[in-house]
């Protein structure tokens, strides 16, 4: 059976229990009870268990590189995004093309009119093939 189920059962045994008018029927619910009583704990402990095991192998599948289903449903959040006055964008499309206006302007844009003076490097460095020395 479900445990679901068997807890329910167990409930129907305890009303049972509560309902019977004779010193004897309330004996032998309380026996059934008992059993069934037990029989959900051990079924309880089972479950338990094996919750246990899997949240443990998710954990460890988790470290290995897969933290994003740890995360459960946690919304990434967006950036805000600022047209040329300052003013957030809300819109996606528009977000989007406030993008490409920008790496258009910081990508396009003309070379320096003077360029700054780096020195040409020694195209044979020095290789020393002795063995090293403690001085």
């Amino acid at each position: 059976m479900e445990t679901l189920d068997m807890i329910q059962e167990r409930k129907n045994r305890k009303t049972a229990i509560i309902n019977n008018r004779t010193r004897t029927e309330k004996v032998k619910a309380q026996a059934k009870y008992t059993e069934s009583n037990q029989q959900v704990k051990k079924i309880i402990r089972a479950d338990k268990q094996k919750y246990v095991e899997e949240l443990a192998r998710t954990v460890a599948k988790a470290a290995r590189g897969n933290l994003k289903q740890l995360r459960y449903n946690e919304e990434i959040s967006t950036r805000l995004v600022s047209d040329k006055e300052s003013e957030t964008i809300t819109e996606i499309q528009e977000q989007r093309k406030r993008w490409v206006e920008h790496f258009e302007k910081l990508l396009n844009r003309r070379a320096h009119l003077n360029p700054s003076n780096i020195k040409v490097a020694q195209t044979d460095l020095p290789i020393y093939i002795t063995s090293p020395t403690i001085e």
